[in-house]
């Protein structure tokens, strides 16, 4: 009652037969609420005081940890035409197990003994290759004679210039010995001469003799002078013989050592040319063996991007999407630029995927009911073009195995563990905005076994 009044109706009421009222009377009550009051303010001082994870939330997709498990698509190495299936959407194929098979498009290609003639083509340019090389040995060969004649002719003319040497010797000697002769029989003549003119002490007949002694020497000398000239004659011609023998073999020779390199340059063309034949003939056969599109790895048919028989198709044009059979799942996931430098490599983190029921206490792992372990694995080291980065999550090996109805693209929920600290920190750290505290989970484990 409020007591406005001085005049009292609490003697006229029976407060007893109205419950309400007499609860409301009653003091108890007061002392109940008192009690509820200092049992919430002391439930909420220890509540503020109880562990908190503090954790970094993301979200994410389910994807392989290899690149080469990831879905592909499989594309022609060259145009062709659609010409039959081997298999179909939801199909499980083998490596190497055909697709489907394309026909040729390509004009320069429509010869059906392109093979065959391209193989013809090699053969004689090879015989063309060995017909040089043979040519090229004959040349040799002839170059070698050239070489030995030279050599031999060569010796010969130098005997036979030291003849002429040896012969100008002996004539000049026999002309010596004519002048000799000569100047005897001119002496001779004089003292004949003389003796016949002081009274004739010798007859004519030896004077004349003795001018016909004088005209045989002089004829002597000058034909030893002659044959003397003869022989210097003769080895001038040896010298220039000599001369001529070497210049025409060395003439012949590069002749025929041009013809040789000739046919070595020609030869290298048709080895030239037989190395192309040879590449175009191997492009050829792989290119045969391109007509059957093939399965790269062991996998399921996806989804067939092309259609229909007889649709024409470029290269590099996607065919079919494969999914590989045996793959190992991860979760890709994206966090702020101002979360990165709290994540390592070997972190925990709790995921939730889509589908799965959950109930998750974020601030309490331990709690919750529908997640599943991981491992960061690894952490790129530039910016997504979302304006956050990815980072990779490997299973947990020693956590729950992930279900196996899990399929690549299925998005998640990611809680990046922390560092643990009371809930009135972290309720403080929220109203204030501050980020989370920077952790090392290595350093973390190393103080806990220290302690222990």
């Amino acid at each position: 009652m409020l007591n406005i009044s001085n005049n009292s109706i609490s003697g006229n009421i029976q407060s007893k037969s109205f419950k309400s009222l007499s609860l409301v009377e009653s003091r108890k009550s007061g002392k109940v609420l008192i009690r509820l009051l200092w049992g919430g303010l002391f439930f909420f001082i220890g509540f503020v005081f109880l562990p908190w994870t503090q954790n970094i939330r993301s979200q994410g997709a389910v994807t392989t940890l290899k690149p080469n498990q990831r879905p592909q698509t499989i594309q022609s190495v060259i145009g062709g035409r659609i010409e039959e299936w081997f298999v179909q959407e939801g199909d499980r194929v083998n490596q190497g197990d055909t697709i489907l098979f394309i026909s040729e498009i390509k004009d320069e290609y429509f010869d059906p003994n392109l093979l065959e003639r391209t193989q013809e083509q090699v053969q004689a340019k090879e015989m063309a290759v060995d017909s040089y090389m043979e040519k090229v040995k004959q040349l040799d060969f002839q170059i070698d004679a050239l070489q030995r004649t030279s050599d031999l002719k060569f010796r010969q003319t130098q005997n036979k210039l030291k003849q002429a040497y040896l012969k100008v010797t002996s004539d000049s000697i026999d002309f010596e010995a004519s002048k000799i002769d000569a100047k005897i029989a001119d002496d001779q003549l004089v003292r004949a001469q003389s003796l016949f003119d002081d009274g004739g002490l010798i007859s004519l007949t030896k004077l004349e003799e003795r001018r016909n002694k004088v005209q045989a020497a002089q004829a002597k000398m000058i034909s030893a002078e002659n044959k003397l000239l003869t022989s210097q004659n003769e080895v001038i011609n040896a010298e220039v013989e000599l001369s001529s023998i070497r210049a025409q073999y060395q003439k012949d020779i590069a002749k025929a050592e041009s013809e040789k390199f000739t046919a070595m340059s020609s030869m290298y063309d048709a080895e030239a040319v037989v190395t192309k034949l040879q590449n175009q003939f191997m492009n050829y056969s792989i290119r045969l063996g391109m007509y059957y599109i093939t399965a790269p790895q062991d996998g399921f048919i996806t989804k067939a991007l092309q259609s229909g028989i007889g649709e024409t198709i470029k290269e590099g044009t996607p065919i079919v999407t494969i999914m590989p059979s045996d793959y190992q799942l991860a979760v890709e996931m994206y966090v702020k630029p101002l979360d990165l430098p709290l994540l390592e490599r070997d972190q925990d983190v709790r995921i939730q995927f889509d589908g799965w029921p959950a109930i998750v206490f974020s601030g309490w792992p331990s709690t919750s009911y529908g997640t599943y372990g991981g491992k960061i694995f690894a952490i790129d080291n530039f910016i997504s073009e979302n304006g956050k980065y990815r980072v990779l999550v490997a299973p947990d090996p020693n956590d729950h195995e992930w279900p196996e109805a899990l399929r690549v693209g299925a998005g998640t929920n990611n809680l990046s563990m922390l560092k643990d600290v009371p809930i009135w920190y972290e309720l403080w750290r929220q109203i204030n905005g501050f980020p989370a505290d920077y952790y090392k989970a290595s350093q973390d484990e190393t103080k806990k076994a220290d302690k222990k």
